[in-house]
């Protein structure tokens, strides 16, 4: 029976993505340490030393997540190779040959969308992706604006984490004056939050008529979003001495109740070699907002110290690490025209709408394709290249 040629182009197609991927992941070899780690976790004594065997169970898992949805695709797009000789060997009128053959159309076309979603999954190899993200976001060149700028960008992100599935912890939250918020804190988790929150790493410049300004006149606004990984602390080779740090209590703000606000629970550290400053007024006791803020701490000195040795900084907020002008990575325009772009990727999108109600993902993506690929490409070739 005649199969279409875009039918037969789209499993070609599958057929080098799966191959791009395959070599990417190295599958061979992620599924050797499988076995080790299911040789491991088999032993009598394994769970003697918890610490250790939780370690091999999440390794374990993290390669499963990366291998397992790779090995279905692949058994899936194996089965519609099948599919298509047995459909093409069939004679021409078999009623349920013509009935598979557009079978096989329709699942081509689904697995050709799983295949965008493989591909970007693939790439979050980096150490720290499977890690949950802390998010701090700050109000930069544009006053009252920016404040109500940074709030805005506080929402798009929590819609953000909720279209994913993670949840949205508030860690600290400074008002500004007048409105919005001048700094806030926050804590994504979830599968991969940092591999995909850290493409947001960046100042975002909004230009809007500001609802503040009496004359009715277009106004450019700044806020910066940093985004470290949270990482077990035993994982940290960062050393924090207790004379580097100046640290401050102070009642908490906001909603909370009575105990909250008339407790001086909340904690702010300052690192004094670096200029880091974190701050902590989620939970009611100061002792664990203590623990949270060094654990914060940890995290952003250990991301400096990362920072420095790839030298990347100014990739994200220029050596000066100014929130202004000529350090933005992407541009909210909601006056004289409608429109988000991505300076990085050039992704664009005239729904402004969309992206205040948290679909970025179509940018996120952009921004790990155009990262990822590039290095892959140099090394990974297919055999039919």
């Amino acid at each position: 029976m005649y199969i279409p040629p875009e039918t037969r182009s789209q499993i070609d197609e599958l057929a080098r993505r799966a191959a791009r991927v395959g070599k990417f992941l190295d599958v061979p070899t992620r599924q050797k340490e499988l076995a080790r780690f299911e040789h491991q976790m088999s032993e009598p004594d394994f769970w003697a030393n918890q610490t250790a065997a939780q370690k091999v169970i999440a390794e374990s898992n993290r390669v499963k997540a990366l291998v397992n949805p790779f090995l279905a695709f692949q058994q899936r797009l194996e089965d519609i190779q099948t599919l298509a000789e047995l459909v093409a060997d069939a004679p021409d009128g078999d009623a349920s040959a013509a009935a598979e053959l557009d079978a096989l159309a329709g699942t081509a076309a689904t697995l050709l969308a799983e295949a965008d979603a493989l591909e970007i999954s693939s790439f979050l190899t980096g150490p720290h992706d499977k890690c949950n993200a802390i998010l701090t976001l700050k109000a930069g060149a544009g006053g009252t604006e920016a404040c109500d700028w940074a709030a805005m960008l506080l929402r798009l992100y929590t819609r953000w984490a909720e279209r994913r599935g993670y949840t949205v912890e508030i860690d600290d939250i400074q008002d500004g004056e007048g409105a919005g918020v001048s700094t806030a804190t926050f804590r994504v988790s979830g599968p991969n939050a940092y591999g995909y929150a850290k493409a947001e790493r960046g100042v975002h410049r909004l230009v809007r008529i500001s609802p503040f300004d009496a004359n009715a006149r277009r106004h450019t606004s700044f806020a910066a979003l940093d985004v470290v990984a949270e990482i077990d602390g035993s994982e940290l080779d960062v050393e924090i001495k207790e004379g580097d740090l100046k640290v401050d209590v102070f009642r908490a703000s906001g909603a909370g109740g009575q105990h909250v606000n008339r407790t001086e629970s909340a904690v702010r550290f300052t690192h004094l070699p670096t200029g880091i400053v974190v701050a902590c007024q989620r939970e009611r006791s100061q002792i664990r907002n203590r623990e949270i803020a060094m654990q914060i701490l940890r995290a952003r000195v250990y991301e400096r110290q990362q920072d420095e040795k790839r030298a990347e900084m100014e990739k994200f907020y220029g050596e000066k690490g100014e929130i202004g002008w000529g350090n933005q990575i992407r541009s909210y325009v909601f006056q004289p025209y409608q429109m988000v772009k991505d300076l990085r990727t050039g992704a664009e999108t005239a729904n402004i709408q969309s992206v205040m109600d948290g679909e970025i993902d179509f940018m996120i993506n952009a921004w790990l394709r155009a990262g990822c690929p590039r290095q892959r490409n140099k090394d990974i070739k297919t055999d039919d290249e």
